[in-house]
């Protein structure tokens, strides 16, 4: 009879349970691990052959056969060390019989016998309160874990308390966790002086959840808009904390073990690569726009991002997912995020400008323009002119509105959608299905007959007058309409770019 020790391998966001299988046999002397290994497992032998010399043990002269089950999944990651060290110790007599089928283990060893943090704690954690089991996990990695309620966590700085404990000797607590009930902002929509109109989108894009693209010349404010987009959207709820902090602790970001309590705010270069953007890899990890997940995703210099990176994003912006697809898996992480995107309106950004626009102008402008793709400009429902500000004139702008006070109608908005669609799929405008779009925004016959001449003049899409439609229920929202008028169709229209 062989020992079995629970722990967990991670496919995307699903978490299954694997059994780490030990057993001592006669035969030549060798650790071989079988169960569909990667290149750390395989090393795993050499990280527990040195921790159990740190606390005086040696591996038997025998054959040790570690088989991880079910044998058809691919098992990856460092986790497994400790739950293959605890097998062995149990075949060898000095952990009891059966003593660890009431855990869950995770944890990487070094070679002093010290038990080192690993990455997916709190998903595990998750998955062995549902069956009903407790946690063994490093102490530095145990804060994620007492965020499961009802959970029993065993937190060990090193192997060797860890036996102590399993022997009754000593008792092993997780570190205190302190819950974060407010989101620390520090950024604030009045420090963007002027943009009437671009901030007058922000607020737009905030109360639907539309995506967004800013247009205009270096240096008139775009990044600084993008950045307090955050700062407008309503607080997370305990389900998207809990959510976001899962995706966090898979790619070993999360910070110091907490709960992230504020929406992601994911900036890549535009050097970024296909898989950082998307998620892949060899292990097929989360990317960019799932790390911005019930946040913002924003692009600076959208058109120097490669073409296929961002025509990548057509399918997650639609499905709210993206698959990873490999040969031996294929791996679904959820991608719910505000696309904003900020560009030049040429490659010299001084197009109109007689004294600074470059002599190509205006084909560099197309040229410029058509890295963007039309299906991709498509699913972008507000798009805005940054204009120029010059020293003087910004001295004599005064302060905007806080973001506090615009998010207050943001709320107020955003709570108007959520008794809307109490009986319909959907939590934001954005997200109103096609099949029920014209029933849902209520547009009245003046509205409806301008979206008509608009989609004829500019031969739009399907898709994009409905996008246009959820964008003008945004803006009847914020001012507590319940039908759609001209005015509110006709300043959806003047975010629309004519593709």
């Amino acid at each position: 009879m062989g020992s079995r020790v629970s722990t967990v391998a991670f496919q995307g966001v699903d978490v299954l349970t694997i059994d780490v299988q030990v057993q001592i046999t006669s035969g030549f002397v060798c650790i071989p691990i079988v169960g569909l290994p990667d290149k750390s497992l395989g090393e795993a032998r050499e990280r527990v052959r040195g921790a159990l010399q740190a606390i005086g043990l040696s591996i038997p002269g025998r054959r040790v056969i570690v088989n991880l089950s079910p044998a058809s999944v691919q098992k990856e990651g460092t986790h497994y060390d400790l739950p293959i060290v605890l097998g062995l110790l149990e075949m060898m007599g000095i952990i009891p019989k059966g003593r660890l089928e009431e855990y869950y283990v995770m944890g990487e060893l070094g070679l002093d016998g010290t038990i080192k943090p690993v990455p997916g704690i709190l998903p595990a954690a998750m998955t062995a309160l549902r069956f009903g089991k407790s946690l063994i996990c490093p102490y530095d990695s145990a804060r994620e874990a007492t965020w499961v309620e009802g959970l029993d966590v065993i937190a060990a700085p090193d192997l060797l308390s860890l036996l102590n404990f399993l022997e009754g000797k000593q008792v092993l607590t997780p570190p205190a966790n302190t819950m974060i009930l407010e989101q620390k902002k520090t950024l604030d929509l009045k420090d963007v002086r002027g943009q009437i109109v671009p901030k007058r989108a922000l607020e737009i894009a905030a109360a639907g959840g539309h995506n967004m693209l800013m247009v205009g010349p270096p240096g008139t404010g775009k990044s600084m808009l993008a950045e307090r987009l955050p700062t407008l959207l309503p607080p997370l709820n305990p389900q998207e904390a809990l959510e976001i902090s899962m995706l966090y602790s898979l790619s070993g970001l999360l910070p110091d073990g907490r709960l992230l309590c504020e929406r992601p705010f994911r900036a890549p270069h535009h050097s970024a690569s296909l898989p950082a953007l998307v998620g892949g890899g060899v292990r097929a990890k989360p990317g960019e726009i799932t790390l911005a997940h019930h946040g913002v995703l924003f692009l600076d210099e959208l058109p120097e991002f490669a073409r296929n990176t961002l025509e990548a994003l057509r399918q997650p912006l639609e499905s709210r997912q993206v698959v990873v697809a490999r040969a031996n898996s294929h791996c679904t992480y959820p991608a719910h995020f505000q696309l904003v995107g900020a560009m030049n309106p040429c490659p010299c950004g001084y197009l109109g400008d007689k004294e600074r626009a470059c002599g190509r102008a205006p084909l560099c402008a197309q040229k410029y323009m058509s890295k963007l793709s039309g299906p991709l400009l498509d699913r972008i429902d507000l798009s805005v002119e940054v204009g120029s500000l010059d020293f003087s004139s910004w001295r004599k702008e005064t302060e905007g509105e806080s973001s506090a006070v615009v998010l207050d109608r943001v709320v107020q908005a955003r709570t108007r959608q959520i008794e809307r669609f109490v009986d319909k799929k959907g939590a934001t405008n954005s997200l109103i299905p096609a099949s029920v779009v014209e029933d849902v925004c209520g547009l009245t016959e003046e509205a409806r007959a301008l979206l008509q001449r608009a989609a004829d003049k500019w031969r739009l899409s399907l898709r994009g007058c409905h996008r246009i439609m959820r964008v003008a229920r945004t803006i009847a929202d914020l001012d507590g309409e319940d039908f759609v008028t001209l005015t509110h169709m006709q300043e959806a229209l003047s975010y629309r770019r004519k593709i």
